[in-house]
C-alpha cells in the first residue's frame, strides 16, 4: 500500500469536513437573505413559494443524477463540479429581478445542491468504512456549525446588497472547490476494507443493494426526522411568538434548536462507537419525542425553548446514522434515502401549517413529536448491523 492510499482516508476526511462546512454557509446565507430575494424580484408569496418549488424539483432532479452517477471513480469530479455549480447558480440568482429568471436561477441551484449532496455522503461512507470508526455524526456537525456561521455572516451584512453577498460567497466557495480538485482525487482511492462491506450483495450492475424494504423504511425514518427540522425551520419562531415571547426570544428558537444538533453530531461519533447506532438513535428520538411533547404542552416560553433544544438533540444523530446505513447500498441507496427524506423536509411545514388551521398550532407541532417517538420504535430494525 502506496503513503498516498494510507493516508486517503485521513485526507479525505478534512476534505469533506470542508465540504460540509462550505455546503451550509451557503444554505444559511441563501435562506436568511430570501427576504431580499423577494423584495428585489417584487415577488408575491404565491411567487415565493414557485421559486422555492422550483429549487426543490431541482434538486430531487439532483440527487437522482448524482445517485446514478456516484461510482468512487466520478466522485472528485461532482463536487467540484456541484460546488462550482452551486457556487455560479447562487452568484447569478443574486442578480435575478424576474420570477421566471429567479425560478431558473433557483432549478439549476437546487441540481447542484442535489448531485454535491449524493457525492457528499456517498463519499463520506466510504471513507467512514475505510477509516473503520464512525465520522458521519461528525461531517454533519461541521455542516450545521457551517449554517450557523453563514446565518452569522448573512445577519452582519444585512446593510449589504444580497446580490454583493451571494456574488461574495459564491466566488469563494468556487475558487475553494478548484483549488482542492487535485486533493479530491484521494477520494477516488478509498476501497472499504471491513467484513461489512465485503457482505455486501451486489445488484446486477455490480453496485451493492439492500432490500428493498429496509430502504424504504430508512427513507420514511429520514422523512420524519427532516419534518421535524423543518417544523424548527418554519414554526419554532411562530410557537414561541404564539407564546408571547419578544421578537428576539421567537428568533433565537431555531438557533437553539440548531446548536443543540449541532453539539449531539459534535458527540454523535464516540456515542455511536461505544453503544451502537440503534441504540443512540432510539435513546435520542425517545428524548426528541418527550422534550418537543412536553415544551409544546407546559405553553411556556422556557419550556418551549427547551423542548425545540431537545429535538434538535434528540434528532441530531439520527440522520447521519441513516445515510450509514444506506451508504451500504451504494449511491442510489443514499439518493433514494435522501428523496424521501428531503421530501418530509418540504413538505413537513406546509402540512403542519394545514393541521393547525384545521385544529391548532399546539396541536398541529405534536405531529413531529409523534414522529419521533415512531423513530424510536422502527430504528432498531432499519440500523441493523451498522458497522462502518
Amino acid at each position: 500500500m502506496s503513503t498516498t492510499t494510507a493516508h486517503a482516508p485521513v485526507h479525505g476526511r478534512r476534505l469533506l469536513t470542508g465540504y460540509f462546512a462550505a455546503l451550509g454557509v451557503v444554505m444559511a446565507v441563501w435562506g436568511a437573505r430570501m427576504p431580499a430575494v423577494q423584495q428585489a424580484a417584487d415577488l408575491s408569496t404565491a411567487g415565493l413559494a414557485l421559486v422555492l418549488l422550483a429549487a426543490a424539483v431541482g434538486m430531487v432532479t439532483g440527487l437522482h443524477v448524482g445517485g446514478r452517477l456516484a461510482a468512487p471513480a466520478r466522485e472528485p469530479l461532482l463536487l467540484t463540479s456541484g460546488a462550482v455549480g452551486l457556487a455560479a447558480a447562487l452568484a447569478v440568482i443574486g442578480v435575478c429581478r424576474t420570477p421566471l429568471t429567479l425560478a431558473l436561477g433557483a432549478f439549476v441551484f437546487g441540481i447542484a445542491h442535489g448531485v454535491l449532496d449524493v457525492a457528499l455522503n456517498a463519499a463520506a461512507v466510504r471513507c467512514q468504512d475505510r477509516l473503520g470508526r464512525f465520522i458521519m455524526a461528525s461531517l454533519h456537525a461541521s455542516y450545521s456549525l457551517g449554517a450557523l456561521g453563514g446565518a452569522a455572516l448573512a445577519a452582519v451584512s444585512t446593510n449589504a446588497s444580497h446580490s454583493w453577498l451571494f456574488a461574495a460567497t459564491g466566488v469563494a466557495l468556487a475558487l475553494a472547490a478548484l483549488a482542492m480538485a487535485p486533493a479530491s482525487r484521494t477520494l477516488s482511492m478509498l476501497e472499504p476494507t471491513t467484513p461489512a462491506t465485503s457482505r455486501r450483495s451486489p445488484d446486477p450492475k455490480g453496485s451493492p443493494c439492500l432490500p428493498r424494504a429496509r430502504l424504504w423504511l430508512l427513507g420514511a425514518l429520514a422523512a420524519a426526522c427532516l419534518l421535524g427540522e423543518g417544523a424548527a425551520a418554519d414554526w419554532a419562531a411562530v410557537h414561541l411568538h404564539s407564546l408571547d415571547a419578544s421578537t428576539a426570544v421567537s428568533a433565537a428558537a431555531f438557533a437553539t434548536y440548531s446548536g443543540a444538533m449541532a453539539a449531539g453530531r459534535l458527540a454523535g461519533d464516540r456515542l455511536t462507537t461505544r453503544f451502537g447506532a440503534p441504540m443512540v438513535v432510539r435513546t435520542g428520538a425517545v428524548l426528541a419525542a418527550t422534550g418537543l411533547g412536553a415544551g409544546v404542552t407546559l405553553a411556556t416560553v422556557p419550556a418551549a425553548l427547551a423542548g425545540w433544544a431537545a429535538l434538535g438533540l434528540g434528532l441530531s444523530v439520527t440522520i447521519p446514522s441513516l445515510i450509514t446505513a444506506a451508504g451500504h447500498g451504494g449511491p442510489r441507496a443514499v439518493a433514494t434515502v435522501s428523496v424521501t427524506g428531503y421530501a418530509g423536509l418540504l413538505a413537513g411545514p406546509a402540512l403542519i401549517g394545514a393541521l393547525a388551521t384545521i385544529t391548532s398550532l399546539t396541536t398541529a407541532l405534536m405531529l413531529p413529536a409523534l414522529l419521533a417517538a415512531v423513530v424510536a420504535v422502527l430504528s432498531r430494525k432499519a440500523l441493523e448491523n451498522p458497522t462502518p
